[in-house]
């Protein structure tokens, strides 16, 4: 069985901090195109936690399980173990970390239901941006959708690209 992470038993185990907070997409594995979605806290000793189901159940017990974290060791060993690859890793900002650590600890205490796209990863990272009172939303449940960029975001990526070829055909410097 590929490694998928940690359950947590108890509340102050692990540091969680979330003044620094990323969203993860990985690639999906199997028949699943749209990836995977965690959420990373590199304070505290880095820390990624997600919603998988019960990666020991079996059937329809498959989709019902502790939502999961991992440490930065771990999370290599996930990627490696599953074969996925990470895709993006965007900032997150949430204005109220504290109010997101809690709601990640009571989140990590309760089983999940994996509903594949009503109530999947995304809908777990979302849930704990919200609770922290962050404003990112997936316009889409699927991972390698919702953290591509945006098509202004692309311009203007392409923008500074021109820009600096033409600095440097100039031999101007910034």
């Amino acid at each position: 069985m590929a490694y998928e992470g940690e359950i947590l038993n108890a509340c102050g185990v692990i540091n969680i901090d979330f003044s620094n907070a990323y969203i993860v997409a990985v690639s999906g594995d199997g028949p699943n195109v749209c990836g995977h979605l965690l959420i990373y806290s590199p304070k505290g000793g880095g820390y990624y936690f997600h919603v998988t189901g019960d990666p020991a159940g079996k059937g329809l017990g498959r989709l019902r399980g502790y939502p999961m974290y991992m440490n930065d060791a771990g999370y290599r060993r996930y990627l490696t173990d599953t074969g996925k690859t990470e895709l993006r890793r965007k900032p997150v900002d949430l204005p109220n970390p504290s109010d997101a650590l809690l709601y990640v600890e009571k989140l990590l205490s309760e089983e999940w239901t994996w509903a594949v796209l009503p109530h999947n990863c995304v809908s777990f990272v979302e849930a704990v941006i919200d609770a922290g009172g962050g404003s990112w939303g997936s316009y889409s449940n699927c991972p390698a959708l919702a953290t591509a960029d945006t098509v202004s975001q692309r311009i203007n990526a392409f923008y500074r690209w021109m820009e600096s070829g033409v600095y440097g055909v100039y031999g101007v410097s910034r």
